[in-house]
């Protein structure tokens, strides 16, 4: 009797153990790579640019405290990111290119004091992309008839997906395109 009451035991690992990577979350597939844009825009300006690193892929957040749902955004790959107003070339590793529009200045529209601490062409302030699998580079564009352009860079033309969240416009990158982790 007692050995019958091990070999159940055992068993119970066992088919435990096979079942495990079955119920493993599977990364979302079908975003695409073409433009996504949103069309409203708001005078409430860009306070902060973070990134965060997740399982199925990387994720740019811009905040814009107080402006509800009400921004727009522009995000599409690009050959070469040219920054507004003055066409001049910024450059951005990585082996593509996203350049993330928001239709929303950086700056207070009453003053034109700078609401977000970037420079044009320099890497975004307090953003470190080292361990990222996707993200390479993030690069300010600048600010300009109250749009805020930022230079993501990329490892490769990948997926993404754009979502207009109340008070945040997010960017999320997919690790690869079959949706594997």
């Amino acid at each position: 009797m007692l050995v019958g009451a091990t070999l159940g035991t055992a068993a119970v690992p066992a088919v435990a153990a096979q079942s495990a990577p079955m119920s493993a979350t599977a990364c979302p597939t079908g975003w695409g790579s073409l433009p996504k844009t949103g069309t409203t825009s708001t005078t409430t300006p860009v306070r902060d640019v973070r990134t965060g690193r997740h399982d199925c892929y990387d994720r740019m957040v811009v905040d814009l405290p107080g402006a509800g749902r009400d921004v727009g955004y522009s995000v599409r790959y690009v050959d070469r990111l040219h920054q507004d107003g003055s066409g001049r070339h910024i450059p951005v590793a990585g082996g593509a290119v996203l350049e993330v529009r928001v239709h929303a200045p950086a700056y207070d529209p009453g003053t034109g004091a700078a609401t977000y601490p970037a420079r044009a062409g320099r890497p975004l302030p307090d953003v470190d992309l080292a361990g990222y699998r996707t993200f390479r580079d993030a690069r300010f564009a600048g600010s300009f008839e109250g749009d805020t352009q930022i230079g993501l860079g990329v490892r490769a033309r990948l997926p993404f997906r754009v979502l207009q969240l109340t008070d945040r416009v997010v960017i999320d990158v997919a690790h690869d395109w079959t949706g594997a982790r």
